[in-house]
């Protein structure tokens, strides 16, 4: 059968270079002033949908993700991988959202999409850790959800089964499409771009990401697949209440990057009596046992 699929992506600040200027006065994240990745659980799951669409003919992987016009380097590195299109969603409205308006604006974008079969992310971004959003949009959508997923195994019947990891082991679980599944990072790898696709979509852009001495503008009238798909808060028939500042109850008080350092250490030789030392310090301690 094939699947119509969608990959809940986000560009995310890089965490391991977390500066002084991180925050801004108001209390949100400063991307800019951060490099820009590519959430690596997300990753995970655009392997997941890209395995999916090979097993099923004729199946289409779209990559759904809201940020500034940059993000759209998301969707690029999505079709450099073998999805097949994109939707950038981008507008002042939709800025410093939690992840209760992100969840919200990602649902009414999948609502305008229509007829998704999967929607699949990854657990968290490395920006929040909070593993909200994806379970929020399978809320707001109405949908079954799957978390924790480590493989999916098959697409069969309008079912999915899938492997997920709990607490002291894994479970193999079916569940009916459509369904939302969030994607832990212990699942594959995502396959490396190919060169073939870097080259067909390496100008593809977003409208608000072009200037108006930008080269090679005529290729936009001859490869309308060079146009991604960029949408506002209007465009998805969004509640600008419902978007954004306005509808984020959550504020971030700060953003720091703490590098743990030991007050003391202690060398030890491979002796039997420094590793039994060893040993009775950690149980004493509580540390193992």
């Amino acid at each position: 059968m094939s699947l119509k699929i969608v990959v809940l992506a986000k560009q995310v600040p890089d965490t391991r270079n977390v500066g002084k200027d991180a925050m801004t006065a108001e209390g949100t994240v400063n991307r800019a002033a951060l490099p820009a990745i590519f959430n690596p659980e997300d990753l995970n799951a655009l392997e997941q949908a890209l395995r999916l669409k090979e097993q099923n003919p004729g199946s289409t992987v779209g990559i759904l993700t809201m940020g500034p016009p940059r993000a759209a380097e998301i969707i690029r590195q999505g079709l450099y991988r073998g999805a097949d299109t994109g939707w950038l969603l981008t507008d002042r409205l939709f800025a410093g959202a939690d992840t209760l308006a992100t969840s919200y604006a990602l649902a009414t974008a999948i609502k305008k999409i229509g007829d998704v079969d999967i929607v699949i992310g990854g657990r968290q971004a490395i920006d929040g850790d909070t593993a909200q959003v994806g379970p929020q949009v399978a809320q707001k959508l109405g949908l079954n959800q799957v978390t924790y997923a480590e493989n999916i195994e098959k697409c069969e019947d309008g079912k999915l089964t899938i492997r997920r990891l709990i607490d002291g082991g894994a479970e193999t679980v079916e569940a009916p499409m459509p369904v939302v599944v969030t994607v832990n990072g212990s699942a594959a790898s995502c396959r490396p771009c190919n060169v073939k696709l870097v080259m067909k979509y390496k100008r593809a852009t977003a409208p608000m990401e072009r200037t108006e001495d930008m080269p090679y503008k005529e290729l936009y009238d001859e490869r309308p697949y060079l146009t991604l798909n960029q949408w506002s808060v209007a465009d998805v028939d969004g509640d600008p209440q419902q978007c954004g500042l306005s509808g984020s109850p959550t504020k971030v008080k700060a953003v720091k990057n703490i590098v743990f350092q030991a007050k003391e250490s202690e060398t030890l030789t491979g002796s039997d009596a420094d590793v039994e030392g060893l040993i009775k310090e950690l149980l004493n301690e509580k540390i193992i046992g």
